[in-house]
């Protein structure tokens, strides 16, 4: 079918009355089950995306605004997730708007939500979700992840020149033999991370050794697991830079049950500056990343693209989506020294 696919299309598709379709929509009981099926039926071969912005005005939600996060173990005990909410929370708060915490998972593609205006908190796996929500024309912002295909504006930390520091740090030290611990390389962040890595050791030239990158998954487990890889290697680093301050943590502690201190025997650097780094049996040398400074970013343009209705528009072919970096910054603590010689 040309064109925009609308709730009379479906109807007629169906053989039943728009009403009918609003009410499978919104999920109303009155709706009898072969009915409903056929409705979605309908739904799915034209591809019709309900016109939530209509939905929501006619709610009156336009100061609703919903965070869309990747569901992964031990999410609400996670640092990142616990900032990135935080700091919406309080730009939400200084800009009188309302908040919707949707936890997506790889089964969910789709965004069963009205709100005025949508923040993914990364994609990961939601990406067909951003995109059917871009061409919704929802207003829409992504965090932790620049999308260069579709047209939303982005806002990210500049996690290679993150790495760049962190490795660049222990070169001036004078380490040469420096292992990585990765975080989930389907993200950006951690595929970014590791590049960094790859791109100052080369710069420097210093050998990337394959058997010195370990991957992780951001979990404390992943984190022992490739320590012990790594305590395994005849030629063993001395030093190692990790994904993220929590795997980091367990990277201290899985080296000091080995008998091996830190800094003197093995350098670490984290990632994250979280409150945990300066509780750890060594205070953790880290990169600190602006996550309430990305979220609030992102709330803000959020904002100006729901309420500047005749002024910049993303989806305007002529409009340029912003592609942001924030920077990151290299926090020295007690965890590195120069290696022994």
């Amino acid at each position: 079918m040309k064109g925009s696919v609308n709730i009379f299309d479906v109807a007629k598709y169906a053989g039943v009355s728009p009403a009918t379709v609003s009410r499978v929509i919104n999920n109303h009981p009155n709706v009898r089950p072969e009915t409903r099926k056929k409705v979605e039926q309908a739904i799915k071969d034209l591809k019709y995306y309900p016109n939530i912005s209509a939905q929501r005005l006619a709610g009156g939600k336009t100061r609703t605004i919903a965070v869309v996060i990747p569901h992964y173990e031990g999410l609400f005990y996670s640092f990142y997730a616990v900032e990135i909410l935080r700091g919406v929370g309080m730009a939400c708060d200084a800009l009188g708007l309302d908040l919707l915490l949707y936890v997506a998972t790889r089964e969910r593609t789709d965004l069963p939500i009205a709100a005025g205006g949508v923040i993914f908190a990364d994609v990961l796996y939601q990406y067909e979700c951003l995109k059917h929500t871009v061409e919704r024309r929802i207003p829409t912002v992504v965090i932790n992840n620049v999308v260069e295909d579709i047209p939303v504006d982005c806002f990210a930390i500049d996690n290679r020149g993150g790495a760049r520091e962190a490795v660049e740090y222990l070169i001036s030290l004078g380490h040469r033999k420096i292992a990585h611990i990765t975080g989930d390389l389907r993200t950006q962040a951690a595929s970014d991370r590791l590049t960094g890595y790859k791109e100052t050791l080369l710069k420097a030239g210093i050998e990337v050794r394959p058997e010195y990158i370990q991957e992780g998954d951001f979990s404390r487990l992943s984190a022992r697991l490739a320590t012990e890889k790594l305590l395994r290697l005849k030629d063993r680093p001395t030093a190692i830079f990790v994904a993220s301050d929590e795997m980091a943590l367990e990277v201290v502690y899985t080296l000091r049950e080995h008998g091996i201190n830190v800094p003197r025997d093995v350098s670490i650097v984290g990632f994250d500056d979280s409150p945990s780094a300066v509780q750890s049996p060594v205070p953790l040398t880290t990169v600190k990343q602006p996550l309430l400074e990305m979220a609030r970013e992102a709330v803000e343009e959020l904002h100006r693209i729901i309420e500047n209705k005749k002024g910049r528009h993303l989806y305007m072919s002529h409009v340029t989506p912003h592609k942001v970096y924030l920077h990151t910054e290299l926090v020295i603590r007690n965890s590195c020294q120069p290696p022994v010689a």
